[in-house]
């Protein structure tokens, strides 16, 4: 009897080691691979709301501007923008015209509407009209707010398009991590999506977010585990010693 517990105890005692090894390792794994893929933003401005508004801390996956797709939101640092990191949303790139607007008051990216229900302005995709054809190599970006944004529109002149280089890029956000009130994933660009190649893809922040939750459980399950045996094994000592003192 006592062999048989003894060794459940000491089986115990492996699988929780095992669990502990485990979660250590998707835990800090996951938050070093979140550390190197992801870069943490304060939003100064109001000009991606309702997406994103001013004050909101955001995680943004480092990407390389080539990998930048329409409906994108970037974060950019470009000189004659003020050489600060912007959040803006890259509606058009490279051979693009990029209209605005139509009957409906969309945008027109090569003559095709685009539906962006995200947009933060009753004026429509913006109040203002406009048609670039944005140059090899550049985007041209949008804030979500149209009628308190800064961008692209702002930098069109007689010889200018108003775009940024891809190059200029740091970032594409992801997610919202602060306040946990508006804690989620940016809504999709689902307006960009039939338009020649498509939307971005979502990164790996999820599966990090579940491989360090689940390691999390792991540590703790496991480390649980002594204090329950043990009182457990307390317990189970003075119920035998009642039942043997009752016996006499």
């Amino acid at each position: 009897m006592g062999g048989a517990v003894d060794g459940g105890r000491g089986r115990g005692r492996l699988l929780s080691g095992a669990a502990v090894a485990v979660g250590c390792v998707l835990f800090l794994g996951g938050f070093v691979l979140a550390a190197l893929l992801y870069q943490p933003y304060t939003v100064p401005t109001g000009s991606m709301a309702p997406a994103v508004a001013a004050g909101d801390r955001v995680l943004a996956q480092r990407v390389d501007g080539d990998d930048v797709r329409r409906g994108d939101v970037v974060v950019f640092r470009d000189e004659t923008w003020g050489d600060i990191p912007m959040l803006k949303r890259v509606v058009g790139v490279g051979g693009d015209e990029v209209a605005c607007c139509d009957a409906e008051g969309r945008l027109r990216i090569n003559g095709e509407p685009v539906t962006e229900p995200y947009v933060h302005s009753r004026h429509g995709a913006s109040a203002t009209g406009f048609d670039v054809t944005v140059p090899d190599g550049e985007l041209f970006v949008l804030g979500d707010d149209r009628m308190d944004s800064l961008d692209s529109r702002s930098h069109i002149t007689e010889t200018q398009t108003g775009t940024v280089p891809r190059e200029t890029v740091e970032a594409r956000v992801e997610a919202t991590v602060w306040p946990l009130g508006r804690l989620g994933g940016l809504p999709s660009p689902g307006g960009f999506a039939d338009l020649p190649g498509g939307i971005s893809e979502p990164g790996p922040l999820r599966l990090l977010c579940w491989a360090m939750g689940g390691g999390a459980v792991l540590i703790f399950a496991g480390a649980a585990y002594g204090p329950l045996a043990r009182r457990a094994s307390r317990t189970g000592h003075r119920r035998r010693a009642d039942a043997a003192g009752g016996a006499q």
